[in-house]
């Protein structure tokens, strides 16, 4: 009776009600997706080196799940941990309509994360200029973060790239690409000299996401770009080859559980001497250079 009451209570007191919204989605890190999210959060950042003592880390914020579990990861591991880094909650407006742009507002009103926004046109510049402007725009976005970062003294700049997005791209440079690389989980920045970027989420699988957003009953902006936009649509001229790819991961594993994860570990047990030939610092070194 009691517990009918306070909820009763709280839907008449809107911010009671945020209050406690942002409580759970923060407590359910921590207990319902322990092991699922803040495990495998804090096992990438040891493994790889991700945070150093001192450093201020530009955490993007894009409007998406994945971005915004990210805020929430870097606000746990700050309570809980060591406070030995500072972190900016950075969103870049690259074009997003109005319901996108209050989406994204109130999602982080809700959630307790205070944003450093700035605009930008990267979405009028691409649209204008690309048939496929996915690897454009991203570039772009990526500069724009770098700068604005800098701007605001963080030495990195933290992306929510996830385990199914390094899996997904290792496919698409094999069948697509004809190339053989990853999205790394850190990686010095060559136009921005002394920044850094960084994927702390480089561990965390994408379902675990989805049903952690689900549990707290949060909805987030996808991409925003008019190629979602169709492909959401049903304009199939302008889906995107990762949902391809995702879906030829999907199809493996009904016959290979493995699939992810001999995918992830394959760029993890690379054996140089059954590659034909390799690149190095932009030069390439073939099998028949030490036969």
């Amino acid at each position: 009776m009691l517990i009918t009451q306070k909820k009763a209570a709280m839907e008449n007191d809107g911010t009671a009600l945020r209050t406690y919204q942002r409580q759970e989605a923060e407590r359910s890190i921590i207990k319902q997706y322990r092991k699922e999210l803040w495990s495998r959060f804090t096992q990438a950042i040891n493994k790889y080196g991700l945070i150093c003592p001192g450093d201020r880390i530009a955490v993007c914020i894009s409007g998406g799940k994945d971005s915004f579990l990210m805020a929430k990861l870097f606000q746990e591991l700050y309570q809980h941990g060591e406070r030995n880094f500072e972190a900016v909650y950075l969103n870049m407006d690259p074009g997003y309509n109005e319901a996108n742009r209050k989406k994204i507002e109130d999602n982080a009103e809700a959630l307790g994360v205070s944003l450093v926004s700035f605009k930008s046109s990267i979405f009028e510049i691409v649209d204008r200029n690309e048939t496929s402007p996915c690897y454009p725009c991203a570039r772009m976005r990526r500069g724009a973060l770098y700068s604005k970062a800098r701007e605001l003294s963080c030495n990195k700049i933290a992306l929510g790239h996830h385990y199914d997005d390094v899996i997904e791209t290792i496919l698409m440079g094999m069948l697509y690409g004809g190339q053989i690389q990853t999205m790394m989980p850190k990686l010095h920045s060559v136009n921005f000299p002394g920044m850094e970027l960084i994927r702390p989420m480089y561990l965390i699988r994408e379902e675990s996401i989805i049903r952690w957003a689900r549990h707290n009953s949060l909805e987030f902006i996808a991409c925003a770009c008019r190629l979602t936009e169709a492909a959401a649509s049903g304009d199939t001229a302008l889906d995107s080859k990762r949902a391809e790819i995702k879906a030829l991961i999907k199809k493996l594993h009904e016959t290979n559980q493995y699939t992810e994860a001999n995918i992830f570990k394959s760029v993890e047990n690379v054996n140089l001497a059954t590659i034909i030939a390799y690149k190095k610092d932009g030069i390439t070194h073939h099998f028949l250079d030490d036969y």
